[in-house]
């Protein structure tokens, strides 16, 4: 086994022990799914606006040649620059070819769960410039020197208590300061940081092909200030961000919105063309988009899984599915969790290093159910199942459990022919280690369904 499956499975084993973490965890997700519940009222007909966004989305995915082609040349008619990066190094690549064109000491970041993936805070310092995080989420794990936890909220682990302790261990603010109290005090801490910035960093939530236009969805206005005093805004975007056309926001800005936080629409929505025009009073003077592979084109080219790629970043998977909820988000050790997470990321890296992630799941379809754009997830991971044993990325001691558990199962007399002491026997000794220390064995029952049944027969026939 490679040693990113003995980490996970190590980290998987502290945090599904770990009450207090769950007791978080399921507060905040809880708070969130309430809140859906009302959002979706908003829908006269919710079943078809995912079917719709589904179709339109997936369809996109099939045509992301033409589609990203219309985004480049709109684009660039609207006075930007695009540059097409391969992989996270050739990205990173680009964007320090403009930090040493303008030297900055710091820039102001917003919506960047795609500089994760491509690791830029790193390559920054090196460079030694600051890379500030502006979401507040992401300012919170910044100062705690962790990754983001989850896609759309990536301080979910921590209580407020978590942070009041955090801002008082950093800026001695009060441990008993209460949420309102922090926000004010970051709002007012990075305000002339945006004053100041000569280069902004985004992701995007959605590319639109028929205008060039780039839409970032925010609640904090952090974005929008991002992009409107730095003199250069640098947007990341993975290539399967894209939309074809401009009218399709009137359904998936309020499919994101209701799905990722239950919101009926999102606080902030900006549509952004391209740098200041003539006459203009702000907005930068230059705006670069770095359309991202990495990895995505891997995705594509999986005649099944292609349909994750239609993936809007709501997060709704994750929130839905039993194993992140017990395991956590930095057990995954990747920037994508929970199911979605889990169906793109042994592509986008190493499949034989990541698979494992396919196989953490229950396949209970909660995730499907959840998912805004109609994506099969659950179906999906059994895909990638199936994949990774066709391509031989299993050991032998797995090879021969499976071959034994399927002659057993298979053959009914085979599973008739021990008493229900040498199964648990058996149960306890092959099987207690995977099913784990803190959990306790079931034990076989003293008559199977079998007995039971003819029993029941033969007592209606008497």
């Amino acid at each position: 086994m490679s040693e990113i499956y003995n980490k996970f499975m190590q980290d998987a084993a502290v945090k599904a022990a770990d009450t207090e973490h769950r007791t978080k965890i399921g507060y905040n997700i809880n708070q969130y799914n309430r809140a859906v519940v009302a959002g979706k009222q908003q829908f006269s007909n919710l079943e078809l606006a995912r079917q719709r966004a589904g179709y339109i989305k997936y369809k996109a995915i099939n045509e992301l040649e033409k589609q990203l082609s219309d985004f480049e040349t709109n684009f660039q008619h609207n006075g930007g620059k695009v540059i097409w990066a391969t992989d996270a190094q050739q990205a990173v690549e680009e964007i320090e070819k403009i930090m040493l064109k303008i030297r900055p000491s710091f820039v102001v970041k917003s919506k960047s769960m795609i500089s994760e993936e491509i690791d830029l805070n790193e390559s920054l310092k090196n460079l030694q410039i600051e890379p500030i995080e502006t979401d507040l989420g992401e300012y919170i794990v910044q100062l705690a020197d962790e990754r983001p936890y989850h896609i759309v909220t990536p301080a979910m682990h921590k209580s407020k208590e978590d942070v009041a302790r955090l801002f008082n261990e950093k800026f001695q603010l009060s441990p008993n300061s209460s949420p309102t109290e922090i926000a004010a005090f970051v709002r007012k801490k990075l305000r002339q940081k945006f004053y100041q910035a000569k280069v902004g960093i985004t992701g995007a939530n959605f590319l639109l092909a028929d205008t060039g236009s780039v839409c970032i969805t925010e609640n904090e206005g952090n974005g929008m200030m991002s992009m409107a005093f730095p003199d250069v805004h640098i947007v990341v975007a993975g290539i399967e961000r894209i939309l074809p056309s401009i009218q399709h926001l009137e359904l998936f800005w309020p499919l994101l919105s209701t799905f990722g936080t239950g919101q009926k629409v999102t606080v902030y929505n900006s549509i952004v063309s391209g740098p200041r025009q003539e006459g203009e009073i702000d907005g930068p003077r230059e705006m670069i988009v770095i359309l991202l592979d990495n990895g995505r084109s891997k995705v594509l080219s999986a005649k099944e899984q292609r349909r994750a790629l239609s993936c809007i970043k709501c997060g709704a998977c994750l929130n839905a599915c039993p194993v992140y909820k017990t395991i956590g988000g930095h057990t995954y050790n990747t920037p994508y969790t929970g199911p979605i997470g889990a169906v793109i990321m042994p592509w986008m890296r190493n499949f034989k290093d990541y698979k494992h992630l396919s196989f953490a799941s229950t396949l209970c379809g909660a995730c499907t159910e959840v998912c805004p754009v109609n994506i099969n997830l659950h179906q999906l991971l059994l895909f990638n199942r199936n994949h990774s044993v066709e391509q031989g990325n299993y050991g032998l001691s797995e090879s021969a459990l499976m071959f034994g558990m399927r002659h057993v199962l298979g053959h009914r007399k085979w599973m008739d022919t021990a008493n229900p002491g040498v199964k648990n026997w058996a149960l306890k000794t092959f099987f207690a280690k995977s099913w784990g220390k803190s959990r306790q064995l079931p034990e076989f029952a003293e008559r199977n369904f079998k007995q039971l049944w003819e029993e029941r027969v033969e007592g209606k026939t008497k």
